[in-house]
């Protein structure tokens, strides 16, 4: 099964976006933000789907606490608030840039609904990827609560494999380049940075991995 951020490898900003569109292009415009600026906060009006065009963007919620919970961090060519698609119409989360230069394109309800009457392969895709999501965020979700971070750190692995990961053929190892940070990591595994960097010399001094900024090998004798 392809994760739940990625569907099929297809950037969505590519074939989505309005400015392909001539009868769209004339009024669309991107927007600019900054590290922690947000783009919607929980309880705003659900009228607008999001497309990265450049940057990261995380999405989460605040817990009855106030902790923060990270359901996702997505990269160029994403697609987020898509339950909108479906009716939504109050924010259940936000949505908050982590780059300095995210641009997004903002594509309104109805057109995306025409985008979709329209093109009957495209909007296939858009529910597929709604479907993916809801079934991965489940499985994260049972995770945090049930498992302990040296699990769900495992689990994460597993999944930065199926998304970008390729087997080395000189030593059979599995080769990760994907885009996080550490912070981004333990953020998604709901830890602290420390805790995860603990975690990851663990692994290392185990000889399960060896890692470095964005690459991560999974040594073959433990794959």
């Amino acid at each position: 099964m392809k994760s739940l951020w990625f569907f099929d490898d297809v950037n969505l900003f590519k074939i989505l976006c309005p400015h392909k569109f001539k009868a769209y292009k004339s009024n669309h415009d991107f927007d600019a933000y900054k590290k922690k600026d947000y783009i919607y906060f929980q309880e705003d009006a659900a009228n607008k789907v999001y497309l990265i065009e450049k940057g990261k963007v995380k999405i989460g919620y605040y817990s009855e606490a106030g902790d923060e919970v990270v359901k996702a961090i997505l990269i160029r060519g994403e697609l987020f608030g898509e339950t909108a698609i479906l009716g939504e119409t109050k924010r259940e989360e936000f949505a908050q840039s982590i780059d300095n230069n995210t641009s997004i394109c903002p594509v309104g309800v109805e057109t995306m609904h025409d985008l979709m009457q329209n093109n009957k392969t495209f909007s296939f895709k858009i529910y597929k990827v709604i479907g993916f999501r809801l079934r991965k965020l489940e499985r994260r979700l049972q995770l945090l609560l049930f498992k302990d971070a040296k699990t769900r750190l495992l689990e994460f692995l597993d999944e930065l494999c199926t998304d970008y990961g390729y087997d080395c053929q000189k030593t059979g190892d599995k080769v990760i380049h994907h885009p996080y940070t550490q912070k981004d990591i333990a953020s998604l595994i709901g830890t602290s940075r420390s805790t995860l960097n603990v975690l990851l010399n663990e692994l290392k001094a185990e000889n399960i991995i060896k890692f470095k900024r964005k690459e991560i090998r999974i040594h073959k004798n433990s794959a």
